[in-house]
């Protein structure tokens, strides 16, 4: 089989009615931290620290409704200005991949990760536009 490792992915494809940020935070290294210590988990093929970003997706038909997109980076990646009128913060992954493993409960899940995160492209007129 041609596939190793992570597989990329469309945006658009992950999330086809988009994808909500509600908080970013360090990913901890489960295996290096101690009793009270916490170990920041670093991406294996870069050795930046990896952050994750917790994301609610409104798509009806979705499986799950909320996920985690991991970022490699050297510092905190930073969500974008919140927009008048929503509680959230709407975001896009570029650089997104997709990992299937097979869980503790025998179930097919998804590890999920971007090169960076930004505003939806057009996110401040849409909004603009249905809050008038």
């Amino acid at each position: 089989m041609a596939i190793k490792g992570a597989i990329p992915v469309a945006f658009a494809d992950v999330f086809p009615v988009g994808a909500y940020a509600t908080k970013v935070e360090a990913v901890s290294d489960f295996e290096a931290s101690k009793s009270g210590q916490q170990v920041q988990a670093r991406d294996k093929a870069t050795g930046l620290p990896m952050w994750a970003v917790t994301v609610s997706d409104p798509d009806p038909d979705a499986r799950e409704s909320a996920a985690k997109v991991k970022i490699p980076a050297s510092v905190m990646p930073v969500l974008p200005d919140e927009l008048p009128g929503l509680p959230f913060r709407p975001v896009e992954f570029e650089g997104l991949t997709v990992t299937p493993w097979v869980n503790g409960a025998g179930r097919l899940a998804y590890s999920f990760k971007a090169t960076g995160l930004r505003a939806p492209v057009g996110a401040a007129s849409k909004a603009a536009g249905k809050a008038a």
